[in-house]
């Protein structure tokens, strides 16, 4: 996987805009409380972390990374060989997963490792592509077997992983991108 995405950020423009970037960017700085400490997990070249005062971003590439590094100044960590996120536990008020859990094979683990640094009551913000159910007669378009996601999500199953994951209350809103709200008990 992680060479996967080296090779994907070796050919990347140095500061590429996100998808959908101006609503993104509103649903962040909606969210955020003044003085809290903010993960931006898949930050890639770092556009979230420049919204942020106390941000600091992970990445499973070194070369987003570096980029992200350069375009913010922010602290910002490669993800460990096994998936772990090297910070502690519960380091941080609000993790922002955004167009990231789709391209993750192991989304359980991931969660984990996003509960895991959470403080208690801190809070997941998240963004997915939606796949309704009507995706399926649409296979070849809406499931690209090219593409770079790995995981598919409806509002329903979105909502499920993340109970399952241990998150309480969940939220999951939304229309052609999802936006799900969760709380670490």
């Amino acid at each position: 996987m992680r060479s996967f995405y080296e090779a994907f950020w070796a050919d990347a423009p140095q500061d590429p805009e996100p998808y959908a970037f101006e609503r993104r960017r509103a649903l962040l700085r909606a969210e955020v409380k003044p003085g809290e400490r903010v993960l931006d997990f898949g930050c890639g070249a770092g556009r979230f972390l420049q919204e942020l005062d106390d941000g600091i971003g992970v990445e499973i590439a070194e070369e987003a990374a570096r980029r992200a590094r350069e375009n913010t100044g922010a602290d910002v960590r490669l993800l460990e060989p096994d998936g772990s996120i090297p910070l502690g536990h519960g380091e941080v008020d609000l993790v922002w997963c955004s167009e990231t859990l789709e391209h993750i094979p192991d989304v359980a683990h991931a969660l984990l490792e996003i509960r895991r640094v959470l403080k208690p009551g801190g809070r997941l913000l998240a963004t997915v592509p939606y796949h309704p159910p009507i995706a399926i007669v649409r296979f070849d378009r809406a499931l690209d077997p090219l593409g770079q996601h790995v995981r598919f999500f409806t509002r329903r199953s979105l909502r499920r992983t993340l109970r399952e994951s241990g998150f309480d209350p969940v939220s999951v809103r939304g229309w052609r991108m999802l936006v799900a709200r969760a709380t670490r008990p």
